[in-house]
């Protein structure tokens, strides 16, 4: 069963499933910056969803915006680009330009004011604003981009190849369904995993403090939530099947590259953690990512490990873009789209958050003191300013592991063969072969501070891998080195 029925016959069985997809940042702003820059957080210096964390903001717009792939797809190759839905969620902040500002790199601009919402919301239409209410015809947001995006494919340009990029809230909070959909899926409930309302033992605290067994209020809270995410996706489901009839209908559908993916992933009583995202786990960092177009066979799987920060470098790749050219860390997606044999690919990539929280207590939990966020329901906290972490996620062909360490005051190290354990239950740090974890930690120290083709040098785990552990332990010691490039 799933919501998305359509979209798995019009593009997953007319095309490929990447079965190991992820995100650097299992977040809104850090991910969506990741997509449009096709870097790493750490390049891009957006780290969390708020202003100071450079989301959305002056600086953010200045340094990063104008070499976007949609402003050099715009630019560079000459295309036409349509853009509509969610951006980024401060985009629209008065601090930073409102809504009036129009990012470079698109001809048609149809962006959601601030977060994620269904109704009542304002959107900057090429930069004026424009206020819709809550009557269900003229104002659920998944079905007006919709058809904003239908009418653009309708009266765009014949004489320049097209770009759209339609970006839904849906399945995000507040889950407001169509009202034809209200009533959806009524037995369905959140996965009952090997790690659902457990005890997240051995790892860092802030998976520890969550209250196990969850309260029966919790879990009903957060299967409420899986049902009504479900709900919404049917509109989604809905928007693709518009799309590719149009695109059938113009004749158009034969020579466009179509992909679904998403920002992030997210829990529903993993480890006892009602509902959110940010963690370093499987179920927050891994996304869907579906392709179909030219030269891609149908019903294909992939099992290569990519990321969304690979989406940048794949799109300007089919414009015929030269890669060198760009400043971005990820790999264009091409070669295996089209099947190509013997292609060398990467064995692990980086990934990277940067805790939110503020001085002050959560109000609704104020005996939790400064520095949690995020703190609903039960007072089990999903964020504080001190979850700031980086992992390197390793598969290759002898290897399926994730190494994470945190900026804390512990320097809290967890590790997952998942081989032996998909749900990452048991963390093995303290009895793994420590010639790995010291490998690790170096690959982890190296990917932190890479750059464009430093982020794609062998992982650990290839051939042509070289471990010279006296660098090590240079001038500023193994620990000093973290973190120094996230900073703003």
């Amino acid at each position: 069963q799933t919501p998305l029925k359509k979209t798995n016959a019009l593009i997953a069985q007319m095309g490929i499933t990447f079965l190991n997809a992820y995100v650097p940042s299992a977040l809104c702003c850090p991910s969506r910056a990741s997509i449009l820059t096709g870097k790493y957080p750490h390049n891009h210096h957006v780290v969390n969803n708020t202003l100071e964390g450079n989301c959305s903001s002056k600086l953010w717009q200045k340094i990063q915006e104008p070499y976007t792939f949609p402003a050099l797809l715009k630019s560079m190759c000459g295309y036409q680009t349509f853009f509509a839905g969610k951006y980024l969620n401060e985009y629209g902040a008065e601090d930073a330009g409102g809504v009036g500002h129009v990012p470079p790199g698109w001809s048609f601009w149809y962006a959601l004011e601030k977060n994620s919402k269904y109704y009542n919301y304002t959107l900057s239409v090429n930069g004026k604003a424009r206020r819709h209410g809550e009557n269900y015809s003229v104002d659920y947001l998944t079905d007006v981009l919709a058809n904003m995006s239908l009418d653009f494919l309708e009266y765009k340009s014949n004489f320049e190849p097209f770009f759209m990029m339609i970006s839904t809230p849906a399945p995000h909070s507040p889950w407001t369904a169509a009202p034809q959909y209200s009533k959806s899926f009524q037995n369905v409930s959140a996965p009952r995993n090997s790690n659902f309302n457990i005890h997240g033992k051995n790892k860092h605290w802030l998976i520890r403090q969550a209250k196990t067994p969850m309260t029966n209020s919790s879990i009903q809270f957060l299967d409420d939530a899986y049902r009504k995410r479900w709900q919404t996706l049917l509109s989604v489901d809905d928007l693709i099947e518009k799309l590719v009839k149009k695109l059938e209908l113009n004749g158009e559908l034969d020579n466009t590259y179509i992909f679904y993916t998403s920002d992030n992933g997210f829990h529903t009583g993993q480890f006892s953690l009602p509902i959110d995202k940010r963690q370093l786990y499987e179920f927050d960092i891994k996304v869907p990512l579906l392709v179909r177009g030219p030269g891609i066979k149908p019903n294909q799987t992939n099992k290569m490990l990519v990321a969304n920060i690979d989406l940048g470098p794949t799109i300007l790749d089919i414009a015929g873009y030269d890669l060198n050219k760009t400043q971005m860390d990820g790999m264009s997606l091409l070669p295996l789209l089209r099947g190509d044999k013997n292609v060398t690919w990467r064995s692990d990539f980086l990934v990277e958050y940067q805790g939110e929280g503020y001085n002050g207590s959560d109000p609704t939990c104020p005996g939790l003191g400064p520095g949690v966020t995020h703190c609903f329901p039960d007072c089990v906290c999903e964020d504080s300013y001190n979850n700031t972490y980086a992992c390197v996620r390793t598969l290759s062909t002898s290897w399926d592991l994730q190494y994470c360490e945190f900026d804390d005051r512990e320097v809290f190290v967890e590790v997952y063969n998942l081989t032996a354990d998909p749900h990452q239950i048991t963390n093995i740090a303290k009895t793994i072969d420590q010639e790995i974890l010291e490998k690790m930690n170096y690959r982890l120290m190296m990917l932190q501070s890479c750059s464009g083709a430093t982020c794609r040098t062998p992982g650990v785990f290839d051939p042509g891998y070289r471990f010279d552990p006296r660098l090590m332990f240079g001038n500023h010691g193994v620990r000093a080195r973290r973190f120094s490039g996230q900073s703003l």
